[in-house]
């Protein structure tokens, strides 16, 4: 079996692929037999080439059965680099800051309104 071809900057604390990662849904990804290449960044990677890599993975994830669990793990890791979920990994960042700010509005008090009279 071949193994998946890993992005030129990758080191050993490199970030791991769906398929490589232990839980009940990795086996089941649509990405299971694709490259890693497609979904991280070579280094120095043009930002055209880059665009069309990262809609080349998200055609991948979209057709994938466990692509919501996938999403989810590397929302929680949270995963820094790489296309998870049908996400980049900006797009994560702005999910991850929009669950932060709704959890600080949920924990902050309710405004006192006085009562008219």
């Amino acid at each position: 079996m071949l193994q998946p071809i890993e992005p030129a900057a990758a080191s050993s604390s490199s970030p791991s692929h769906p398929r490589d990662l232990g839980g009940p849904w990795h086996s089941d990804a649509a990405c299971h037999s694709d490259e890693a290449g497609l979904f991280f960044a070579p280094s120095k990677e043009p930002t055209a080439a880059r665009l069309s890599r990262e809609e080349a993975a998200k055609r991948v994830c979209a057709r994938c059965p466990v692509m919501l669990e996938c999403r989810e793990h590397a929302l929680m890791q949270p995963e820094p680099y790489g296309v998870w979920g049908g996400m980049t990994a900006a797009e994560r960042r702005v999910v991850l800051a929009r669950r932060r700010r709704r959890e600080a509005e949920l924990q902050r008090p309710a405004p006192r309104i006085a009562a008219a009279g």
